[in-house]
């Protein structure tokens, strides 16, 4: 089978994902194009222009099924090329623009939010990564097109219901590591390691991470953080703040800082993960949370908020409650890591969940019969 992958808006989630794809499904004739993850508001409008002019001639190949991601504006590609048409077309959403917290700092989200019900329009099959992505995408776009002031048409959000499903993001396939709390031995010197991996940006929730440091000081219990994750060109000074706060308590408090920043080394950073007791997420959205997850099956406990698309991931035991402040939420996250400092004290540290079910020799399969389902191969 001829495919055709495009990857509007390449962010490093996006490219594990079409790279796995292409890796396990090797049978099939991929082409795959990708524009950088940069300049968003452009990427997300003119990726059908950027493609139809500099990339026809192999756009105009005789494909038998197209698969794109949610970036891409594909009403419009069909239309600057109308060889692509007639080409059944799965849609695969790893994130929606209906579902994120504003900074103050956004362009006017509507746009973006509009070319997505478009995309999703022009598709045959649209999938999502978690129900939660699945679900905050449809409301959102019906209560957006209850806004349009006139013409629209009725029945618009449950045609796309009526054609979209679930289908997570694969994990690597990797020997899990979920049982090496086993080999700890009481130890009353040995702090607890913490681990925070994900971008540095507004909505992975920098304040609620400075708030639970703040109460790890003023408790003073023996914890060693590594904070560490992507930078842009811009990053909240809350980030800096983080920073200051340790180092003017690093010399009257058992809270060090061991790690802070991106690694650029992935056998160093997956060393890390190997090592850490807890990855923790204060994130303000997660369409899934491949950060988190990748550092579970490394046999990291998972911290995490019970919103979000981790009650469907995580059982509710490794999901802490979020209040209304950053503040009471922490005193919450705060009486979990005590309960795991005291457990890895007396060498009985709970185990990490298994994640097999979310590698690809798992997911493959469900993957491959969606692939022949939407080009006609099968019923």
């Amino acid at each position: 089978m001829k495919i055709l992958l495009l990857s509007a808006y390449d962010a490093v989630s996006h490219q594990h994902w079409r790279e796995g794809l292409v890796s396990a499904l090797p049978d099939h004739q991929w082409t795959v194009l990708t524009l950088p993850a940069r300049f968003f508001a452009w990427r997300v409008r003119g990726n059908s222009l950027s493609w139809a002019l500099s990339e026809r001639e192999k756009l105009i190949q005789p494909y038998d099924l197209i698969i794109c991601t949610s970036m891409t504006d594909l009403s419009a590609l069909k239309g600057l090329v109308p060889e692509l048409a007639s080409i059944p077309c799965l849609v695969y959403f790893h994130e929606n623009q209906f579902a994120y917290p504003q900074s103050g700092r956004e362009f006017n989200p509507v746009e973006p939010q509009m070319l997505s019900i478009y995309t999703a329009l022009a598709a045959n099959k649209v999938v999502f990564n978690t129900e939660f992505n699945r679900q905050t995408f449809l409301s959102g776009a019906r209560s957006l097109l209850k806004k349009l002031p006139d013409n629209v048409p009725r029945g618009i959000v449950e045609s796309i219901e009526d054609k979209s499903s679930r289908l997570y993001v694969p994990l690597p396939d990797i020997a899990s590591l979920s049982n090496k709390a086993s080999s700890y031995k009481p130890d009353t010197a040995q702090p607890l390691s913490i681990v925070w991996n994900h971008r540095w940006e507004f909505d992975k929730g920098p304040n609620l991470l400075k708030a639970i440091i703040s109460h790890l000081l003023a408790r003073n219990l023996p914890v060693k953080l590594h904070i560490v994750g992507q930078r842009f060109r811009y990053t909240p000074e809350i980030f800096d703040e983080i920073r200051e706060l340790l180092e003017k308590n690093k010399t009257n408090s058992d809270v060090s800082l061991s790690t802070w920043g991106y690694i650029e080394d992935k056998g160093k950073y997956q060393s890390l993960l190997n090592s850490a007791d807890i990855v923790l997420s204060t994130a303000k959205h997660d369409f899934q949370g491949i950060s988190v997850m990748e550092a579970v099956q490394r046999g990291c406990i998972p911290l995490v908020p019970n919103q979000l698309a981790y009650p469907e991931i995580f059982d509710k035991r490794f999901c802490y409650l979020v209040a209304e402040s950053d503040n009471e939420t922490a005193k919450n996250v705060l009486a979990l890591i005590e309960q795991y400092y005291l457990e890895k004290k007396v060498g009985r540290l709970t185990k990490a969940p298994t994640l097999a079910s979310f590698q690809w020799q798992m997911l493959k399969p469900d993957y491959r019969k969606l692939i022949e389902q939407v080009a006609g191969r099968n019923g």
